[in-house]
């Protein structure tokens, strides 16, 4: 009998928290479709330190980004919003790869965004994953 009510309460708390989960990925691509519908030539992108390197850590984690910015213009942005001195390296990782300088935002977004609907990015001191 407290193995059925045990596992009863499991199951409950597993539930509760799947419902959150749920909740959250669809708030996240609720959210992302009314950013695309309000701005259809921007981006949706999430930015995020990765783990284990000694670069600072950004302050803003979401961000719309031009169509037509590239890959390189989107290294300046993140650069000055984390204040990298001109010497230290920084790489943007999408996927854990390392996205050409000159593509264009639009195309990694269209080849690489979550199914939420933002692109997720993740920046190291270090190339830590190298390129295909």
């Amino acid at each position: 009998m407290s193995t059925t009510s045990v596992g009863g309460a499991l199951s409950s708390r597993c539930a509760i928290y799947a419902h959150q989960h749920v909740s959250f990925a669809e708030k996240r691509k609720a959210e992302a479709e009314r950013i695309r519908q309000k701005y259809p030539d921007r981006i949706p992108v999430i930015c995020e330190k990765a783990d284990k390197t000694d670069i600072p850590t950004i302050d803003k984690k979401k961000y719309l980004v031009p169509s037509d910015l590239t890959v390189g213009q989107f290294v300046y942005v993140i650069r000055k919003r984390i204040k990298l001195a001109p010497e230290k390296a920084i790489f943007i990782f999408v996927d854990e790869v390392l996205p050409p300088t000159a593509a264009l935002m639009s195309a990694i977004y269209e080849e690489h965004k979550d199914e939420d609907g933002f692109l997720y990015v993740s920046y190291s001191g270090e190339n830590t994953f190298g390129s295909r």
